[in-house]
C-alpha cells in the first residue's frame, strides 16, 4: 500500500492507495508544531481506524508546500514506517517538463495536480486550485507546464476583508440564490461566490486565448463545488487531485 500526504497551508490531505484505488482519505488541519511522534501516532491511529494495517505500508509520497514540516515528516517516516520517502520537488525529480523561468520556485502541489489532470483528462488543461490560495495551472497540448496564475483564496481575502472593516462578519460560504444581495450576508455571499466566479472565467478566458487547443478546465481545491456551481468555464471537478498525482508521480518517481 501506498501512504501519501500532501500538506498544504491550511489543510493536509492523507490517503492510502492500494493499488490505484485510494482506499481511504482524510482532510486534516495542517499543524507546523506537531512532533515526529505525534505526526505518526496520529496517522497510525487514523489506518487502524479504517482498517488499514500500518506494518502493509510499502511507500510513502509527500507533496508539501510548508517546509518548516519537512524534516519532521521525513522523522516520522523513518521511525513509524521504517520507509524513506519520495518527496516532490519540481524541477528535479518531477518527469513532467516545465517551460518557466525557475522551475525549483513552483510549488510541489501545482505540479502534482498538474500531473495527475494531465493523466486523467488529457492536455491541454488549466486546473484551478481554490484553497489558501487561488492557482491556476497551465498544461500545454505537448504536456508540458507553462505557468499560470496565483489569486488570494476565498478564506484568505475573506479574513482580510472582516479584519479591515468593522461592521463586516464572517458568513457561511455558500451560493445564494441572487447576485444582488438584500442584506449583509447575502452581499457578502454574492461578492465571495459570483466574485470568484467570475475571477475564475475572466483568467481562464485570458489563458485560453494564449494556449493552442481547446483547453479543459479542472478545480480542485477545498472550495471547488462551491465555485464551480457559479463559474461557467470549469468543466470537472476532482478533489483527489492531489493524492492521485502523488500516486502517480511515486510510481513514476526519478531517482
Amino acid at each position: 500500500m501506498l501512504l501519501v500526504l500532501e500538506v498544504g497551508n491550511t489543510n493536509t490531505k492523507i490517503g492510502v492507495y492500494d493499488g490505484d484505488r485510494l482506499r481511504v482519505s482524510w482532510r486534516l488541519t495542517s499543524r507546523r508544531e506537531q512532533t515526529a511522534d505525534e505526526y505518526g501516532l496520529f496517522i497510525e491511529t487514523l489506518l487502524r481506524t479504517r482498517g488499514v494495517d500500518p506494518t502493509r505500508v510499502r511507500g510513502i509520497a509527500i507533496s508539501n508546500v510548508v517546509p518548516p514540516v519537512q524534516q519532521v515528516l521525513e522523522w516520522m517516516c523513518e521511525k513509524y514506517f521504517a520507509i524513506t520517502p519520495y518527496t516532490v520537488e519540481p524541477g528535479v525529480n518531477t518527469p513532467m517538463p516545465m517551460d518557466v523561468d525557475n522551475p525549483r520556485e513552483v510549488g510541489a502541489d501545482r505540479i502534482t495536480k498538474s500531473v495527475a489532470a494531465a493523466a486523467i483528462y488529457g492536455p491541454p488543461l488549466i486546473v484551478v486550485d481554490l484553497g489558501t490560495a487561488t492557482t491556476f495551472d497551465c498544461v500545454s497540448a505537448a504536456g508540458v507546464f507553462i505557468g499560470g496564475a496565483i489569486a488570494p483564496g476565498i478564506s484568505t481575502a475573506t479574513e482580510a476583508l472582516v479584519a479591515r472593516a468593522a461592521r463586516l462578519y464572517r458568513v457561511e460560504f455558500v451560493r445564494p440564490k441572487e447576485a444582488i444581495g438584500r442584506s449583509t450576508v447575502t452581499n457578502l455571499q454574492s461578492g465571495v461566490v459570483y466574485g470568484y466566479a467570475g475571477l475564475v472565467d475572466g483568467l481562464v478566458a485570458r489563458m485560453k486565448a494564449e494556449m493552442a487547443g481547446p483547453a479543459k478546465v479542472i478545480a480542485t481545491g477545498g472550495h471547488a463545488a462551491l465555485i464551480a456551481e457559479a463559474a461557467r468555464s470549469i468543466d470537472h471537478v476532482n478533489e483527489d487531485l492531489g493524492l492521485e498525482g502523488l500516486r502517480l508521480l511515486y510510481e513514476r518517481r526519478v531517482p
